[in-house]
């Protein structure tokens, strides 16, 4: 539950920043100057790029807790029982023992969203977030395909 008041808290203020942005944005386009109408288009761009970015991770953050939700509800979630340091996170070691398992469940079949989002569970407790994150938004592709 803190996790998600800390999401709303952060998408909240990130909300704030935008529209203070966009405000003087919109004062700097009103300027007779070319330095102020450039650094008002950039002012414009910059919040859209903000605003973009942040319903795709919230997106992200949603279509991932159904599919734990949809796993859990059928016992096929994995049993978190490695090993954790004191920050909270698995131990690498006894997570990349673990992880050929997982890597192997993805080469079976390479079509079942259930086998991707063990794996991108897998990549995480391993350490590696960038491919953990790609593995769980194929899981979503495949999952929203079926």
């Amino acid at each position: 539950m803190r996790g998600r008041i800390a999401v709303i808290l952060m998408a909240a203020l990130l909300m704030l920043y935008l529209v203070l942005v966009t405000q003087l944005a919109v004062r700097l386009l009103a300027v007779d100057n070319g330095v102020s109408k450039a650094l008002g288009i950039a002012l414009i761009v910059l919040p859209l790029l903000g605003l973009w970015a942040l319903i795709a991770e919230l997106l992200f953050g949603i279509r991932s807790e159904r599919l734990v939700r949809m796993l859990d509800a059928s016992g096929e979630l994995p049993v978190d029982n490695l090993p954790k340091r004191t920050s909270g996170r698995p131990e690498r070691g006894p997570a990349d023992e673990e992880f050929p398992r997982y890597q192997a469940e993805v080469e079976a079949d390479p079509g079942s969203w259930k086998a991707w989002f063990r794996l991108g569970l897998a990549y995480d407790a391993s350490g590696d977030r960038r491919r953990a994150r790609q593995s769980i938004r194929r899981a979503i592709t495949l999952e929203r395909a079926a």
